[in-house]
């Protein structure tokens, strides 16, 4: 079979699924221009800033994106494309889609605030804390993954430190000329994208050598400047920018995948097990994340995304359709390994990794558009890198708003813990930080994908119990919900008890508690589905 006809396939799919299943949904949660957002009502020049949709849409895409959706389809591969591919499609389509899409509508319904105050408001203060505590954990973690990620990037490839570096400059000059100096979006956006790739050309000429320590403690002090400085400034319009990096490394690649057609060489059918990995079920569900469900999302979509959607009817191409281009991320990095044997693959992965297949075989790709082989390699790992660093500083300023929620009171508003950025900011990076320096993250992250499906369950879980309240039809993100859990449950009891044979206590403890947290939020969220509409007295947590 040629990939070049899975390519399409996938494409015509995608674009479908966006006109009927995406229409579909924004039609059950009643989309209506006549609600103001919480960008407008709530406007501070910080968070909550009114945003138009193609901006917005290249900042929650470059928040979502990052090395997962690369990543996870080129370590599933080991089980067959022909399941990797159904997985990534439909999942993308009914389930990871949806899921952000209707996490971004419920936090604009609910004043910009995040998944964790839907949960306080319908089941609980206890189920908000739990929420609150176990997002925060994981996004640690992804701090302090992805701050080790970039710096060894940074060290090992130093063009692009210098292309970082170069971007978020260029990132406060677009801010300020479209926000400031009320420039037109789309000649300034033709200026800054022109800007951007010399920049990537800049940083190979002039590349920054530092050391693994350094570019760390620099990233650390990046992170908390980003986190804590207004929207407009630096995140949002780098965001934007670096979004067009990506774009290019789709469009490059498919166009250079239709020209050169390669054969699938890479067997549809792996096996149900593998002795690496385990079973398929549930482990090709938790590999692969961010292509087909990720909870992380509904972190991004309820925490930056929703303050700053200028109108409702635009959560649908932000929502679904961020998501959906993310799939295709993950199709296209599918196909960069199943041209090759298994063979060819599995010492590549052992000595390199999924990062150095993907850039490899889209460069391979990008020669056809006239590119030579290393520089399309080296423009797709520095795509890769800007996206990774993205993430990074997203999850520091998402930390910071789980932070001041979890210690917001209604009998002291103006709790410094609350009301105070830098506080929060503070302890997140200094948590990150302290993860990163002490090397230990490796030991805890393969529970990472397991908590990060689980916090998609529950994201969903949220959305069910509001929809169900408001008396509205919740099948299309129940449906879901149910297939999450049963993924998460079984993954986390796998790994419980792998680790309890082996004596790993700190990973066996971590997934039984995980599994602990989510019966206990799950039968909370049952009892309150149970409960006829029009008592409600559990949706304001009252009693606890």
């Amino acid at each position: 079979m040629s990939a070049t006809v899975l390519v399409l396939i996938s494409l015509l799919s995608l674009v479908t699924a966006y006109f009927t299943y995406g229409s579909f949904i924004a039609r059950r949660l009643h989309l209506s221009n006549k609600n103001a957002t919480p960008a407008h009502t709530r406007t501070d020049g910080v968070d909550y800033v009114p945003t138009s949709a193609p901006v917005l849409l290249g900042h929650h895409f470059a928040s979502i994106a990052g090395a997962s959706p690369i990543v996870g389809p080129i370590i599933a591969v080991t089980f067959g494309w022909i399941p990797a591919i159904l997985w990534i499609l439909l999942g993308g389509i009914f389930f990871g889609s949806v899921h952000d899409f209707t996490s971004l509508v419920a936090s604009v319904r609910h004043q910009g605030r995040s998944i964790g105050d839907v949960i306080e408001e319908y089941i609980g203060v206890t189920g908000k804390r739990l929420f609150i505590l176990f997002s925060f954990a994981t996004l640690v973690l992804v701090v302090g993954v992805f701050t080790d990620i970039v710096a060894r990037t940074f060290v090992s490839i130093p063009s692009v430190a210098t292309s970082s570096a170069l971007f978020l400059l260029l990132a406060v000059i677009f801010g300020f000329s479209v926000y400031r100096m009320k420039l037109p979006l789309l000649p300034t956006s033709v200026a800054g994208v022109v800007v951007l790739f010399a920049c990537v050309w800049l940083g190979m000429e002039f590349p920054i050598y530092l050391g693994y320590d350094a570019w760390v403690y620099i990233l650390l002090a990046y992170i908390f400047v980003a986190a804590v400085t207004p929207l407009w400034i630096l995140l949002q319009p780098r965001d934007y920018l670096n979004s067009f990096l990506l774009y290019a490394v789709l469009l490059g690649g498919i166009i250079g995948l239709v020209v050169t057609n390669p054969d699938i060489k890479m067997e549809g059918f792996g096996g149900l097990y593998n002795e690496n990995l385990g079973y398929m079920f549930p482990i090709l569900f938790v590999t692969i994340a961010c292509g087909a469900i990720s909870g992380f999302h509904s972190l991004v979509a309820s925490g930056t995304t929703s303050k700053q959607l200028n109108r409702e009817t635009d959560a649908k191409l932000v929502g679904y359709g961020g998501m959906l281009i993310e799939v295709l991320l993950a199709v296209l990095a599918l196909i960069s390994v199943m041209v090759l044997t298994r063979g060819e693959y599995e010492p590549l992965m052992k000595e390199h990794g999924p990062v150095y297949i993907f850039a490899h075989g889209i460069g391979r790709f990008l020669t056809t558009l006239g590119f030579s082989e290393h520089t399309g390699i080296t423009f797709v790992s520095l795509a890769v890198s800007a996206f990774a660093l993205t993430s990074l500083d997203t999850c520091t300023r998402l930390m910071r708003f789980l932070f001041q929620e979890f210690f917001e009171s209604r009998s002291r508003p103006d709790n410094v813990l609350h009301t105070n950025r830098f506080i929060g900011t503070g302890v997140a990076v200094f948590l990150g930080g302290a993860l990163t320096l002490s090397g230990q993250f490796s030991q805890v992250w393969p529970i990472f994908g397991s908590a990060n499906q689980l916090l998609a369950a529950l994201a969903l879980l949220a959305v069910a119990v509001w929809l169900s309240r408001k008396g509205m039809k919740n099948w299309f993100v129940v449906v879901p919900m149910v297939f999450m859990f049963a993924v998460t449950t079984t993954a986390l009891a796998t790994l419980l008890a792998k680790n309890f044979a082996i004596q790993n206590w700190a990973l066996a403890i971590m997934a039984l508690l995980l599994l602990l947290l989510s019966v206990v939020l799950l039968y909370r969220a049952v009892t309150v589905l149970r409960k006829p509409v029009h008592d409600r007295s559990t949706e304001t947590g009252a009693g606890e």
